[in-house]
């Protein structure tokens, strides 16, 4: 059984709540945050059972995902999967942004949402390669968007990076299988967390419910519920999958 995840962008929102159901799995996780050490320490102090790790770094910087794994290697004494969750959501409309900041948001969202997830899985790949136990076993999940398929007319760079995120975890599930790792994503629809608060507690929150037939949003821990068993317990045939998580609230 693996034991050892690294979840990224893990101190807050969807990532702490992955964090917390891998733990109450019994796995040890390594809580990743961007800049906030302190946000990460406080999630992983207050996970179930023992031997986790806060660690920290800017995932669009690849000098810095060289340390996050590395960090996380050396805490948990070896990585066996790791959960790409960390994103950015940044609005920046055709119709209302200069060419600057339309460039601007395009560099800083591929960096963080797909560059960063690229260079992870290179690092973790290799370290499950090289290590003594042999590579079988190890797990790459992705935390994709339903917005990669009904577009994102208010954040174009996000759903086309999500929609990159996909492909590159399909891509990586052929690459892989020769080694017995799996690589799988999620695509979920909007999630009650503390940054969509801001979206659902104001007048366009009703017709976000309202695009799925449930009437809701998803909470964190149906998403995370979903990750985990991508992580760990789903049989390796589902390798290359995208699951959809969105309350029916798009269907393909």
């Amino acid at each position: 059984m693996t034991s050892n995840i690294l979840v990224t962008g893990a101190s807050r929102g969807l990532g702490a709540a992955i964090a917390r159901d891998l733990a109450g799995r019994g796995y040890r996780i390594a809580v990743h945050a961007g800049r906030d050490l302190a946000a990460a320490a406080a999630v992983r102090d207050a996970l179930p059972g023992d031997g986790h790790v806060a660690v920290v770094g800017d995932v669009a910087d690849p000098e810095a995902c060289r340390r996050i794994v590395g960090e996380a290697v050396v805490g948990l004494g070896g990585v066996d999967v790791l959960v790409n969750n960390a994103g950015i959501f940044q609005a920046h409309p055709i119709d209302a942004v200069s060419f600057d900041d339309w460039q601007d948001a395009w560099r800083r969202t591929l960096d963080v949402n797909l560059l960063g997830p690229a260079n992870l899985a290179w690092l973790v790949a290799r370290h499950l390669l090289d290590r003594s136990a042999g590579p079988a076993g190890g797990r790459l999940v992705s935390v994709g968007s339903r917005g990669a398929y009904r577009g994102e007319p208010v954040t174009p760079a996000y759903g086309a990076s999500k929609a990159a995120l996909h492909a590159m975890t399909q891509s990586l599930a052929v690459a892989l299988a020769p080694h017995g790792i799996l690589a799988a994503a999620v695509a979920p629809g909007f999630v009650e967390t503390d940054m969509g608060r801001t979206v659902l507690d104001g007048p366009g929150g009703d017709a976000v419910r309202a695009q799925s037939p449930f009437d809701r949003v998803a909470t964190p821990e149906e998403v995370a519920q979903t990750v985990s068993w991508l992580a760990t317990d789903a049989p390796l045939w589902v390798s290359g999958t995208v699951v959809d998580v969105n309350g029916a609230s798009y269907l393909r």
